[in-house]
C-alpha cells in the first residue's frame, strides 16, 4: 500500500508531516493492506491567511483493488483532527465495502 500525501499552497508540507501521517494511515488501515493498492492524501486550509473555525481539510482517496476509489473529507479546526475524522470515515466505509463483498 502506497501511501501519497499532497498539500495546497496554505500549508507547509514537510517530512515530519509526511512521515507521521503516513505511520498513521499505515497502522489504522494494516487490515486491509493486501486490498489497497494507493491512499492519497489531500490537505487544504480553505481560508488561507483569514482566520476560521472549522477551515482545515482533508480529503483521503482510498484506491482498494479491482473496486472503484473511496474518497472521504473532514473539516476541522486543526489539520490533525481533520485527518483523524477523514481516517475514521475511511475506515468505516472499506469495513462496510469489504464486508458487502464477502457476504456475496
Amino acid at each position: 500500500m502506497k501511501v501519497q500525501i499532497n498539500t495546497d499552497k496554505n500549508i507547509e508540507g514537510s517530512a515530519r508531516l509526511e512521515t507521521y501521517f503516513a505511520a498513521e494511515v499505515e497502522k489504522s488501515l494494516d487490515r486491509f493492506q493486501d486490498k489497497i493498492t494507493r491512499v492519497e492524501i489531500h490537505f487544504g486550509d480553505e481560508n488561507g491567511e483569514k482566520f476560521s473555525l472549522h477551515d482545515k481539510k482533508c480529503v483521503i482517496e482510498v484506491r482498494p483493488v479491482k473496486l472503484q476509489p473511496i474518497t472521504v473529507t473532514e473539516h476541522a479546526e486543526t489539520l490533525e483532527k481533520a485527518f483523524s475524522g477523514a481516517l475514521a470515515k475511511a475506515k468505516k466505509s472499506l469495513t462496510t465495502t469489504f464486508e458487502k463483498i464477502k457476504a456475496h
